[in-house]
């Protein structure tokens, strides 16, 4: 126990906590800037699994936040890549790689076993797909995004509102590190507060993080934070995976040709302008499908199609995908 001698001797903290860590599995989904400090301090503090799902390699341009790799890991699986070193820091914690992408066909897979779930894919789809998913398991997520020189990070689900309920709407325009850039110490300090809230869970200490969003401003040097613990549930569409689409959906394929093949060969290729009155709309008993590459678009269109047909719809978020089934 002396490698946890500092942590036992935290007060509220103890020996009963180490022992609550050591028997916990966290699923974490993204092996990238934010996942960096949160596998470090999970592996560091002794929790006794971690699942590392991530379906990229490392690249060059990652290495400036992405502390957990090294110029050697260059072209090789993130998540194994994490995996490794996770073994030189701590090996009594088991570090499993899954280097596969997280979408609704494999998301109950994945959590299934898992005692938290940390959000670090910095995946607007993926947080929500988690989020549906751990409300209705009642299983806590711990989501976090930074873009530029802000982040926030924040739990939700199990016994607090979902993320959907808190953000029940998209921004007009969402960020993302590849296309605004971000610093690398603001991923640190946001990853940092995401590791305390999952070992706050994971050990059982009070007071819980449920409930509660921290952002950070890394220019300003400035913290805020608050609760939402009074957020309703909202319905809206989910998300299904590409090989859930079914022959007689109505299925809209929203990218431009340039970005890649029809998704199937009956979808219509339109655009999010193209739902106004007027539209082709579905028939009665149909579901509408509404398909775009990081589900952006599709979210934009379901919330346009809902105001001029009343029947189910569903997003899929297709990422790089190019090829018919």
């Amino acid at each position: 126990m002396s490698r946890y001698a500092r942590q036992i001797a935290v007060p509220g903290f103890g020996a009963a906590a180490q022992e609550r860590l050591g028997r916990a599995t966290a699923l974490v989904v993204g092996a990238g800037g934010l996942a960096a400090p949160v596998l470090q301090y999970l592996a560091g503090a002794g929790v006794g699994r971690l699942r590392i799902v991530d379906p990229d390699r490392v690249e060059e341009s990652n290495l400036h936040r992405q502390t957990l790799f090294r110029h050697a890991d260059i072209g090789h699986p993130k998540a194994e890549a994490a995996a490794r070193t996770l073994g030189d820091l701590n090996p009594e914690t088991v570090a499993e790689p899954v280097v596969a992408a997280l979408h609704p066909g494999n998301v109950d897979v994945l959590v299934a076993g898992a005692d938290v779930v940390l959000d670090c894919a910095d995946s607007f789809a993926v947080s929500y797909i988690l989020s549906d998913t751990c409300l209705r398991a009642g299983l806590a997520l711990v989501s976090a995004s930074v873009i530029g020189t802000e982040g926030y990070a924040g739990t939700f689900c199990d016994g607090a509102p979902s993320l959907r309920a808190v953000f029940p709407e998209l921004p007009p325009r969402l960020g993302s590190c590849a296309e605004d850039g971000v610093l690398g110490p603001v991923v640190g300090v946001v990853g940092a507060v995401q590791a305390q809230m999952a070992l706050t869970l994971l050990a059982g200490l009070e007071p819980t993080p449920r409930g509660r969003i921290v952002s950070y401003d890394g220019l300003a040097q400035r913290f805020g934070g608050f609760s939402f613990l009074r957020a309703e549930e909202v319905s809206g569409p989910g998300f299904i995976h590409l090989s859930e689409i079914r022959n007689n959906d109505f299925t809209v394929d929203l990218r431009a040709e340039h970005e890649g093949e029809i998704v199937r060969s009956d979808a219509r290729r339109l655009t999010v302008a193209d739902f106004v009155d007027g539209a082709p709309l579905p028939e009665a008993g149909q579901r509408a499908v509404l398909c775009c590459r990081s589900g952006q678009r599709a979210w934009s269109a379901a919330e346009r199609l809902a105001t001029l047909w009343p029947g189910e719809i569903v997003l899929v978020a297709l990422g790089d995908h190019k090829e018919q089934p």
